[in-house]
């Protein structure tokens, strides 16, 4: 199913260039400060933020009532329900602390295509996760970000404050998909280093033949809130090829003579479907938020609509 990319995309917005560049429109920017990150899990957080925390506090927001033991806080003693039980019972707060949110993007070779008309998978992808680390900073959590191919190569570990997006803006605008894909080995070595679980946001392709299940599983295990962000190219799920071609694999230089007829294109539409129905399967089976998405459909639209429930809100 891969294929060798044909470039970026002509008319990419001139915001996902340079680092100097900004990603996106004031006006998107607005739409995007709107939108919070939605957690299926509680997770212990680091700092003060703007999330309720599986922990207790003291914060301004009563949670309930628990009996008093011996060394808590009197402070905290509930007088009036002593006086009608005789019991000393303790008014519990919900504590605010921050979620981290953890990017993991998919910068191996085979992302970098494109049909011409839309941005290449890994543009695509780098303006994604541009979007939802605003997304994050505006809401005072912590974003990281970590770039795999065979391994993780290139990160940026988690960070808070609206004064981090034009620098991981930048960082992102200078990274450059190559080499192999190795998914299992990148998500697992990820998830044996990530200091804190938080919500982990994978956008990939997904076009590995060794696999992805291994990979997911491990950031099951760290019990990291998983969603899977599929982004393949309008070509790669319609192809319109005819003809007789010679199709190059991006990552491994491999060459094949193919000749596309009516009967090649139904084969290759039974083995796509197979391949989204397992991925799709196995993350519902796993309770992993999948969303499939072309790169010629909008970030707005997806951000602001095919997200909203399940990842945002």
């Amino acid at each position: 199913m891969r294929r060798a990319s044909r470039g970026s995309a002509a008319g990419e917005p001139a915001a996902a260039g340079a680092p100097g560049q900004r990603f996106f429109s004031n006006t998107f920017l607005l739409q995007l400060e709107r939108l919070t990150f939605v957690s299926r899990r509680s997770h212990v957080g680091r700092v003060k933020g703007e999330r309720k925390s599986p922990r207790r506090g003291s914060s301004v927001e009563f949670a309930d009532y628990r009996p008093y033991e011996i060394g808590d806080d009197l402070r905290y003693v509930d007088w009036n329900a002593f006086a009608r039980l005789n019991r000393l019972y303790l008014k519990v707060f919900m504590d605010e602390e921050d979620l981290c949110i953890h990017l993991v993007l998919d910068g191996s070779a085979s992302m970098d295509f494109g049909d011409g008309g839309n941005p290449t998978k890994f543009t695509y992808g780098v303006r994604l996760a541009a979007a939802l680390a605003f997304i994050g900073f505006t809401n005072l959590e912590r974003v990281g970000v970590a770039v795999f191919r065979d391994r993780v190569s290139e990160g940026w570990l988690p960070t808070r404050g609206r004064n981090q997006f034009l620098p991981l803006a930048a960082f992102l605008a200078g990274l450059v998909p190559a080499g192999p894909t190795h998914l299992n080995a990148s998500l697992r070595q990820y998830a044996q280093r990530a200091k804190d679980s938080g919500v982990a946001i994978v956008i990939s392709d997904f076009l590995d033949p060794g696999g992805y299940e291994d990979g997911l599983r491990a950031l099951m295990e760290r019990r990291f809130d998983i969603h899977v962000l599929h982004v393949l190219d309008r070509d790669e799920l319609r192809p319109t090829l005819a003809g007789d071609l010679e199709l190059v694999d991006a990552e491994s230089g491999e060459v094949r003579e193919v000749s596309i007829d009516p009967e090649t294109l139904r084969g290759y539409e039974a083995r796509l479907a197979a391949f989204l129905g397992g991925i799709e399967g196995f993350c519902r089976a796993n309770e992993i938020n999948y969303v499939r998405v072309s790169t010629d459909v909008p970030l707005d639209d997806l951000l602001l609509r095919r997200l909203k429930g399940s990842l945002l809100q």
